[in-house]
């Protein structure tokens, strides 16, 4: 699997990105100087979280038959002490459907064992940047 990324004709620093046969786009805030046209990396990291956790929990639940409906999730970055190397995203789930508090803490449990959270949380990824 690759992504392929370029730059885009419009905008500063708006890019132009490829996954499979889905394109989407990055920018940066105004402040920073982009045009805001699109959401920016740390967007992205973010909102993968959030995809990954409502996916999984969403499969458990229909593996186990639970009465889940919908799944909502918030997340709020917390990056005031990115530069010291702590980066927080506090989630907040919302479980939509007949469930027990026990159901919904089993849940939420499971959100927790999604595969991009421990890939935040677990792993050590080692990025090998090369140039031609």
């Amino acid at each position: 699997m690759s992504i392929e990324l370029r730059k885009s004709d419009s905008g500063l620093y708006r890019q132009t990105i490829r996954i499979h046969q889905h394109t989407v786009f990055a920018d940066v805030t105004k402040d920073l100087g982009g045009d805001d046209s699109a959401p920016d990396p740390h967007d992205y990291y973010d909102a993968a979280l959030a995809a990954c956790k409502a996916i999984t929990v969403m499969m458990y639940a229909k593996r186990k038959q639970l009465p889940l409906d919908y799944i909502d999730i918030v997340i709020a970055r917390d990056n005031s002490r990115e530069a010291q190397g702590t980066y927080v995203l506090n989630v907040q789930l919302t479980l939509l459907g007949k469930l027990s508090d026990e159901q919904k803490a089993q849940l939420a449990a499971i959100a927790d064992k999604c595969p991009i959270h421990k890939l935040m949380t677990a792993v050590q990824t080692e990025v090998n940047t090369r140039y031609s």
